[in-house]
């Protein structure tokens, strides 16, 4: 049955390869003929991106127009000279379409007969200008606030002498004219109160008004009376800001309802002042046909085309036996290593793609190999370690059970000691698989190192010098990284003999904090160094956990470390001490 299964899966694979090639040789010519034609048409698809940047620009001259005049009666010019920019027919008319100016005339063809836009100041298509205001009113429709000549020329000669007090500050400050003629200072780093004391300065509220202005407020703010009065709300006023913005007077107002309130007063106070709405027509050049290939280009591509398929045909076939035979090999690996075989490698001697997959898989295989290892391993240490204080735990109580032991409070003791000792196991197991994991979780905060040092020195069973100067604060989880730190000061501390020294020192370097935990104790020997933070090792071949601990503090003080973003390293001299240091980022 094997035999065969085999060939139908080689001529499965071979007739993938050939229709995925020929798949792809038509895609290619057709995207070639499509090119062909889009590089026709992408002229006229510009063309028409110029007319929609033209009818943009119309656009905002008509408002720029209607804005600043009460009536139409004078735009016809303004449409001849957009007309003549930008190459198009303009036609203005009411809402109702009677024509009021533009090309209306006898011998003029028809305009469109949908309107590009509607030209009102007071409400902005914000489809041909996204940067007009939230209440969609031109910025040019000023109205009754407009300056006279001599109020311009006054508060433009106060906003050159601000601008001048604060250049003379070494301020950048540039003079900057609204639409209503008030004059303010510019300055992206700040104002000066010294040099800005009647409110010229940008988005300062203007504290010495025109007479055109306060009459205008006056009549605004009544208008917002009446709005908050029909909402039944106490109410607020507004007030100028030198760049032409408008605030409320009390920051405690409802900031949605006022500017509610306030569009609708600017409606009100500016509708006198600017033209009413009017139907806008673009007639834009005609839409022109795509441009098809002729009948040579088309002959031309269908042959091209047959001769790649030709050719697409005959190198499918010539690659398929050499493509196949790999495969093949990497199967076999594949099925021993599901047959329990964890040596099965796949030997190939392609050296193209395929034979990237099969170092790839050879890689895996090794991992899993690894991986069984560890796992084996792991088992073993974990068995280990649990075996000395279950075996105490169960004979006492056995004997307890048996009436040989008293379960006085001095065996309770001992019993609630070696739990201790299976929970600390246990928890230090847990934090090892949550580092393995991904998920342990920091909580980073400011932390003084050098405190950090301190504590840990004082809640040691052996007297410890620290030793710590300068900036030494770190973004760090301070349960984490005493957690860190007290696992090696236990180390040293277990190492190192009465009369020997244990020492915590901090330092910073550039923007690293390093600190050092150093012990004058037995050492470790140079072939051990490699393996100091590997899982359950100890230097005590015997396993003792007098001498050796549970073989985690190590590995779980690298996990740590790791996840702070730092590194941690040892450098030992046998029989003259141990240093093991940690370098973490400040990043404050």
């Amino acid at each position: 049955m094997a035999d065969t299964a085999e060939p139908r899966r080689r001529h499965g694979l071979r007739a993938r390869l050939l229709a995925g090639t020929v798949l792809v040789a038509m895609c290619s010519i057709g995207a070639t003929a499509w090119l062909s034609v889009q590089s026709t048409t992408g002229t006229i698809q510009a063309q028409q991106g110029q007319n929609r940047a033209s009818v943009a620009r119309i656009y905002d001259g008509v408002l720029a127009y209607a804005a600043t005049h009460p009536g139409w009666n004078g735009v016809a010019p303004v449409l001849a000279d957009l007309s003549r920019e930008t190459g198009l027919r303009i036609g203005l008319t009411t809402g109702n379409r009677v024509p009021i100016a533009g090309a209306f005339g006898p011998d003029d063809p028809p305009l469109s007969a949908k309107p590009a836009a509607v030209a009102d100041p007071l409400a902005v298509d914000v489809t041909l200008d996204p940067q007009v205001p939230d209440d969609r009113i031109d910025a040019r429709a000023v109205g009754p606030f407009r300056l006279l000549p001599e109020e311009r020329a006054d508060v433009r000669e106060v906003a050159e002498t601000a601008a001048k007090c604060m250049r003379a500050k070494g301020m950048d400050a540039a003079v900057v004219e609204t639409a209503s003629g008030r004059s303010f200072v510019r300055t992206p780093g700040g104002s000066d109160r010294d040099c800005d004391r009647t409110g010229v300065a940008e988005h300062s509220p203007v504290l010495k008004l025109t007479i055109t202005e306060e009459q205008s407020l006056l009549i605004l703010n009544s208008y917002l009376d009446t709005c908050f009065k029909d909402r039944a709300m106490k109410g607020t006023e507004v007030q100028l800001t030198a760049s032409g913005g408008y605030v409320p007077t009390d920051p405690r107002a409802d900031q949605q309802v006022f500017f509610e309130c306030l569009s609708w007063g600017r409606h009100l106070l500016l509708t006198p002042y600017v033209t009413p709405a009017a139907l806008l027509f673009v007639s834009a050049p005609a839409e022109p046909a795509v441009v098809g290939l002729p009948a040579a280009g088309m002959t031309r591509i269908v042959i091209a085309a047959a001769i790649v398929l030709v050719l697409t045909v005959g190198v499918s076939m010539l690659l398929a036996g050499p493509v196949l035979r790999p495969l093949r090999a990497v199967t076999a690996a594949t099925q021993r290593m599901r047959a329990g075989d964890r040596s099965a490698r796949a030997e190939v001697r392609a050296r193209w793609e395929v034979a990237e997959l099969a170092a790839a898989f050879n890689q895996m295989s090794e991992h899993l190999a690894r991986i069984e290892r560890q796992r084996t391993d792991l088992v073993n240490d974990v068995s280990h370690e649990l075996r000395t204080p279950l075996g105490n735990i169960r004979g006492w109580l056995v004997a307890a059970q048996d009436g040989v032991a008293d379960l006085d409070p001095e065996l309770v003791e001992s019993l609630l000691e070696e739990t201790l000792v299976l929970q600390h196991l246990v928890d230090d197991l847990q934090d090892l698989a949550a580092a393995d994991a991904g998920e342990l979780r920091l909580r980073p905060v400011v932390v003084d190192v050098g405190e950090l040092l301190t504590q840990v020195a004082g809640s040691a069973t052996a007297p410890i010098a620290v030793a710590a100067s300068g900036d030494l604060f770190v973004l760090a989880d301070p349960v984490r990284l005493r957690q860190t730190v007290g696992n090696l000061v236990t180390n040293a501390v277990r190492h190192t003999p009465p009369e020997g020294r244990i020492t915590l020192r901090a330092r910073r370097e550039s923007d690293v904090v390093v600190i050092e935990v150093s012990d004058t104790g037995s050492g470790i020997a140079p072939e051990d160094l490699p393996h100091v933070f590997n899982r359950f090792w100890r230097a005590d071949r015997s396993r003792s956990r007098a001498t050796g601990g549970r073989g985690l503090g190590l590995a779980i003080a690298r996990q740590l470390v790791e996840a702070h973003g730092g590194r941690i390293s040892v450098a030992s001299t046998p029989g003259a001490g141990t240093t093991f240091t940690i370098r973490l980022p400040r990043r404050i």
